[in-house]
């Protein structure tokens, strides 16, 4: 095999592994540092904050991987997904699960030097829900609350990392990231709502129907609610309510965006929720370094 023909099977493994869309990666990465600031009382440990960024990239990339082998039937029946290389049959089935299994390991050895029993644990329930999320689409109507926990799976593996057990908050944060998946997935699904109907995949914006606007709303109400009781409880104060607030504000803008439910202004929304997870970091990380707490 030529270079000219490696770097074209590169390209495609590369947008299998969506490495040109980074979204996803972001919303998953943006609730792994909440926990991992909030966890270590704002000084989250060097060697965690690397393995937990790298880990966010690997486990998305698998993710998307595992999603693309399970929809590769669906998807070129949809406009925004045919070209996919699944679909677009321009990478095999067992390729695709031969990368997936190796993504998902080279994440497990990053932590494995360091792993406890219980960190171990968490990280393998975190892979099952990565790899069995995609399936979910045939029989839950809200498989969107089902992304949230694998989404938001690396809550409960920060504060084991940072404090070798799983405080309440914890899980508060975790059901709050549940909420917000759900709103901004569900904008997601309102751009696919018609190909979705088509095709028989279950989605939450089929399942709320004319009150998705009103769900997506609500949902940002609660993960808002829940994540200012956890910075509360954690003793945080102006800045992280600021933080807050900014977020609140353009869940707000999002309002604007999807109240007429065109596909294009639902995924401008969908993309812009990397800003709501980015202002409630900065409210986290600014509090602690309000108070003197500078990380590292």
């Amino acid at each position: 095999m030529t270079w000219r023909a490696y770097r074209s099977r590169l390209d495609e493994y590369a947008k299998l592994m969506r490495l040109d869309k980074p979204i996803g990666t972001l919303l998953l990465l943006w609730p792994t540092l909440w926990a991992l600031w909030l966890a270590a009382s704002g000084r989250p440990d060097a060697r965690w904050l690397v393995i937990f960024v790298l880990g966010t990239v690997l486990m998305r990339s698998a993710g998307c991987v595992i999603n693309d082998y399970a929809d590769r039937n669906f998807d070129p029946h949809v406009a925004r997904t045919r070209e996919r290389p699944l679909a677009a049959r321009r990478v095999r089935p067992g390729e695709a699960l031969l990368l997936a299994a190796g993504l998902s390991l080279a994440a497990l050895c990053l932590i494995l030097p360091w792993a406890t029993p219980l960190l171990l644990g968490l990280a393998l329930v975190a892979a099952f829900l990565a790899a069995s999320y995609p399936f979910t689409k045939r029989f839950f109507a809200i498989p969107q609350a089902y992304l949230g926990i694998a989404f938001g799976f690396g809550i409960p593996m920060a504060y084991a990392a940072q404090q070798g057990e799983l405080p309440p908050t914890a899980w508060v944060l975790l059901l709050a990231n549940v909420f917000w998946a759900v709103a901004y997935d569900t904008e997601y699904a309102m751009v696919d709502r018609p190909d979705d109907l088509k095709i028989g995949i279950k989605t939450s914006a089929i399942t709320f129907g004319r009150f998705d606007v009103l769900a997506v709303m609500l949902c940002y109400a609660a993960a808002f609610g829940l994540i200012a009781w956890v910075g509360l409880a954690e003793g945080l104060g102006i800045p992280f309510l600021v933080g807050l607030g900014a977020a609140t504000g353009l869940a707000l803008y999002h309002y604007t965006l999807i109240r007429a439910r065109q596909g294009p202004d639902c995924f401008k929304a969908f993309l812009h929720n990397n800003w709501v997870g980015a202002a409630i970091f900065a409210g986290i990380a600014l509090d602690y370094v309000w108070r003197g707490i500078l990380p590292f």
